[in-house]
């Protein structure tokens, strides 16, 4: 597990989460941000865990703001999205449930505690680069926009009672130009997420895209 801490512990302020260090790289340096390594488990893990650590510092933070790169599963996305909904795609949901009697990872609605109007996107979480049309296609029947941490972040957030938003940008269109698509936009990427970061953190809204 990669976990990485920058800035102070503060209960009761919010605290942003990347995947990982390129998508933190131009945000402030006294900016409380956990950068948790690629996947839903070192994202689980890295949070948990510093989320404990929250705690013994006296309290948990008054959100989690998990910000990052997302592939687009259709045409026309761009910029940074707010997530309504994030759903699991690499989990065999219905035959489980046939075996249990529920869905063990249900799909986490996050758009009720929005002032502006929700846009209606999903998030699809998965361990899988997607960088295929096939299996962008297969998952833009239920999803928008695809990731490899945002449920773990969500879900971990939920169950510590603290309240969570998930910001993407765009950085490729899912299809086999996504990894070198990813490192060509990444330095571009992170000034947006950063402005977006400090933002959330209670400075001047980012300007428009």
């Amino acid at each position: 597990m990669l976990e990485l801490f920058q800035g102070r512990v503060v209960p009761g302020q919010p605290l942003i989460v990347v995947a990982v260090a390129a998508e933190a790289a131009d945000m402030d340096e006294d900016a409380p941000v956990l950068m948790t390594g690629i996947g839903r488990l070192n994202a689980t893990l890295a949070l948990t865990d510093c989320l404990h650590r929250y705690l013994r510092a006296g309290g948990l933070p008054s959100a989690i703001i998990n910000v990052g790169t997302a592939g687009a599963l259709r045409p026309g996305l761009t910029g940074v999205h707010r997530v309504d909904r994030v759903i699991l795609h690499d989990f065999s949901h219905t035959g489980v449930a046939a075996l249990t009697g529920r869905d063990e990872y249900p799909p986490i609605d996050l758009g009720t505690d929005r002032s502006d109007p929700p846009a209606g996107l999903t998030l699809a979480t998965g361990d899988v680069f997607v960088e295929d049309g096939a299996t962008r296609d297969r998952l833009a029947q239920d999803a928008d926009l695809v990731d490899m941490e945002g449920y773990a972040v969500a879900a971990v957030a939920q169950w510590f009672g603290v309240p969570v938003q998930l910001a993407k940008i765009i950085s490729d269109a899912a299809d086999d130009s996504a990894g070198t698509s990813w490192h060509r936009e990444m330095p571009a990427l992170a000034r947006e997420l950063a402005a977006h970061s400090r933002h959330a953190l209670g400075g001047p809204p980012p300007p428009p895209h």
